[in-house]
């Protein structure tokens, strides 16, 4: 490193920080910092102590500085400055304000490291800072109190902050994919944490429901948190009613499973939304009445995997009916292990009735460990029960197990959009893009931003909490496009779904995701990262504030030096790393 005085004219000349390297064999330069601020008395003891040499009595290079404080700072820097790339800022608010960079900062820190608001609040103080991003944001006073109230500011935002994620990503005739998912509740004080059905495995904990709105690529815009019991098809109108009248979409396509989009929904909530379709699939017991009434036969698929077929308690809509051979071989291998399974526990209930020492008696009793059992390995339907006050017994249904055998691997997806506007292949690969929204569901819940366990009593600060969680992810969507191609993620999508045999088999990698995962490396020759592990690496590029032993030399903060894999990622970012901050 060196100081530079850089000719301006007629205005003063720069004195600039600067640093030399070596790329492709030539020698460049870098600005490092400007120092035209500084009195030139520490300007020219700082250039001959970079110089190895020291105004005044002589001393060894390595004393004559010290670091301070080291901050892990890249990982910061590289969110906060895509965060700021995407504008996210200005649509919180687009007036800065204190209270816009808390939210700003608790966005951030959901991707660098979720934990609890108070947490939060002390890796952003200046005694417990755990990065760069309480000075990046000047936050270093803040307390959790303060982060509470930016919530409390946040959540009356939401609606315009969600109009304009859908003027940005939603598009008229285009797709809005919409699923539900819980998460478990820890406390007993909140009106929205209900008892309903958990799909974490903890039942025994009151639950919150929310709703996701992405657009067909997965890409999140808007969010709904509803008490835990709420049933799923029962989030449905409030929906539709926010693509038309929050939205002001008259012609879109609604994307939602079998559970969510049914029947009476239909009836009751879409077939007065006018100018929005939806796509949605059968349950079961629709696709076994269709094979009963003779619409549904192996034969259909001699020929191709998909098929349209049509059946009067199914008016004005089109049915495509699918086959997918891998996905019959999957649940023919399963179903006998899952039978066995739930008979060996059903044997153990029917010999605990009949032991000599304290046996199991009573319906009720006999019953709710029967009913453990089924619930556990979701069989129910294969099996019927006899249960008295001093007697179990249990048998297979072999009839509705052959039934259901014979439609293995067959799924039937139901629509009310034209052939016009989709063709049949179109229509299974808008169903099949409900993935986008899993995945979604899978990084907010488990793997990046750990949305569970909730612990705010406040109906208003569990929304505030989920609606942070989903502009996290928002950044992380974005990001994630950006640096494919240095994670495991899938970079060449197009060419992977060229190579898909056809839209009714699994999806497959394209060739570039294939040897990323072969061979760990990128073309570039960089290590391949997921995304945790691309931040962490960027988390070693820190921020150092040096403190000369000069005192005449004042304070100055200096980062490490990015490596290749670093800077490539800030490349791909868009974000320049002197002025990430």
């Amino acid at each position: 490193m060196y100081v530079a005085t850089v000719p301006n004219r007629k205005s003063p000349p720069a004195i600039l920080l600067r640093e030399s390297y070596r790329e492709n064999g030539k020698v460049k330069s870098r600005t490092l910092a400007n120092l035209s601020h500084l009195p030139p008395q520490q300007i020219q003891a700082l250039s001959s102590a970079l110089a190895g040499k020291l105004a005044g009595p002589t001393a060894p290079l390595p004393d004559s500085f010290l670091i301070a404080r080291s901050l892990p700072h890249g990982h910061a820097a590289a969110v906060l400055g895509f965060l700021r790339h995407l504008q996210l800022d200005s649509i919180l608010d687009p007036a800065p304000s204190r209270q816009r960079d808390l939210v700003v900062a608790m966005i951030v820190a959901r991707l660098l490291d979720p934990a609890s608001k108070l947490a939060t609040a002390r890796g952003l103080q200046a005694e417990t800072l755990n990065s760069s991003l309480g000075d990046l944001l000047d936050l270093d006073t803040a307390d959790e109190n303060e982060l509470y109230q930016a919530m409390d500011w946040l959540l009356p935002r939401q609606s315009s902050i969600e109009q304009e994620l859908a003027k940005r990503q939603l598009t008229g005739g285009g797709l809005v994919l919409y699923d539900l998912t819980s998460t478990y509740f820890e406390g007993r004080h909140c009106p929205l944490a209900k008892l309903g059905h958990s799909r974490d495995d903890k039942s025994g904990k009151p639950q919150i429901v929310f709703g996701l709105l992405t657009n067909s690529q997965g890409c999140p815009v808007a969010v709904e948190v509803f008490a835990g019991n709420t049933a799923d098809p029962k989030t449905v109108g409030a929906q539709i009613e926010k693509l038309r009248l929050r939205f002001h979409l008259q012609d879109v396509v609604l994307v939602g499973d079998r559970g969510m989009i049914t029947s009476a929904r239909i009836r009751e909530d879409l077939a007065a939304a006018h100018g929005i379709q939806w796509i949605s699939a059968l349950r079961a017991n629709q696709i076994q009445k269709l094979a009963k009434d003779g619409q549904l036969q192996m034969s259909l698929f001699d020929q191709s995997g998909l098929v349209e077929i049509a059946h009067p308690d199914f008016p004005g809509e089109r049915l495509v009916a699918c086959f997918n051979p891998l996905l019959a071989e999957e649940r023919s291998r399963k179903r006998p292990d899952l039978l066995a399974a739930t008979e060996k526990q059903l044997a153990k209930i029917a010999a605990a009735t009949q032991r000599a020492r304290r046996p199991l008696r009573g319906k009720h009793n006999i019953g709710v460990r029967a009913g453990k059992i089924l619930n556990r390995y979701k069989m129910g339907k294969h099996f019927l029960l006899k249960i008295e006050d001093d007697r179990f017994h249990y048998e297979r249904k072999a009839a509705n197990i052959e039934r259901e055998q014979s439609l293995d691997g067959i799924y039937v997806i139901r629509t009310s959009v034209s052939k016009e506007a989709l063709s049949s292949e179109q229509v299974v690969a808008s169903y099949k893009s409900l993935s986008g929204v899993e995945r979604a569901f899978r990084s907010l819940k488990t793997v990046d931003l750990h949305v569970r366990p909730i612990h705010h009593r406040l109906a208003d600060r569990v929304r505030a909490h989920i609606l942070l969680c989903l502009l996290a992810y928002y950044v992380e969507w974005h990001m994630r496009q950006r640096l494919a191609p240095l994670l495991f993620d899938d970079d060449d999508k197009p060419q992977a779904q060229a190579a898909r045999a056809s839209v009714v088999s699994p999806a497959t990698r394209s060739q570039s995701a294939r040897n990323k995962a072969r061979t760990k490396r990128t073309p570039d020759g960089f290590k391949v990262h997921s995304f945790q592990t691309l931040l962490a690496d960027l988390a070693t590029l820190a921020k150092n504030t040096i403190q000369p032993t000069d005192k005449a030399v004042a304070t100055f903060a200096m980062l490490t030096r990015p490596t290749p894999l670093q800077q490539r990622a800030f490349d791909l970012l868009g974000v320049a790393l002197k002025t990430a901050y």
